[in-house]
């Protein structure tokens, strides 16, 4: 069955909505960051597993890192294969995550807000230094269609749709972001506490 692109548009947003933004208000509540991500079934877009950010008990449990964890927790028999899969990330992710995500043979990964996104709008700019500063590469550039995998911009993928197509998908996509805004606002005022390295 072949899924078309509106199909998957509203089922990444439902789930990003219904899915991780629940987890990641208790994450953040906790002291997390706000990321998070899921893993769906290719076949029939139905989720395989959500997580989100887990760095107050490792730094290195990115929200991507942790779905990951998640999903390899699943037994053998019961785990789709990554080819098989669609990878939903919140947040482009960071160096280490996009290594994880090949590392594991997924090859696609989608995501919502983009690295200017997550360094102006959240205050978080690791990513973008990370990049240029241990890797050379500079404003993000990485190569985002390579022999490993292909990504894709959520927000960009909704505004290319016809506009009555689109229209309900647009109004999510700002329920979305406002609900961030506030996590972020929240994750803010307590991240000196947390005790993440790069907070």
């Amino acid at each position: 069955m072949k899924i078309s692109e509106i199909s998957l548009c509203e089922r990444i947003l439902d789930v990003i909505e219904s899915h991780i933004i629940p987890r990641t208000v208790k994450g953040v509540a906790a002291g997390n960051k706000i990321f998070g991500a899921a893993i769906l079934r290719k076949q029939d877009l139905s989720l395989v597993v959500a997580d989100t950010n887990s760095e107050i008990e490792n730094p290195l449990l990115h929200g991507e890192i942790s779905t990951l964890n998640s999903f390899f927790d699943i037994p053998k028999i019961d785990r789709p294969k990554p080819e098989n899969c669609i990878f939903i990330s919140t947040h482009e992710p960071c160096s280490l995550c996009l290594s994880a995500i090949t590392w594991a043979n997924f090859d696609n990964f989608y995501y919502f807000f983009g690295y200017n996104d997550t360094r102006d709008s959240f205050n978080i700019p690791h990513d973008l230094n990370i990049l240029e500063e241990v890797f050379r590469i500079k404003h993000g550039q990485y190569s985002r269609t390579n022999k490993y995998w292909e990504c894709k911009d959520i927000i960009s993928l909704v505004s290319e749709l016809p506009t009555n197509e689109g229209k309900v998908l647009k109004i999510q996509i700002e329920r979305i972001k406002n609900k961030y805004i506030e996590l972020s606002d929240l994750y803010q005022s307590v991240r000196e506490k947390s005790e993440i390295p790069l907070f």
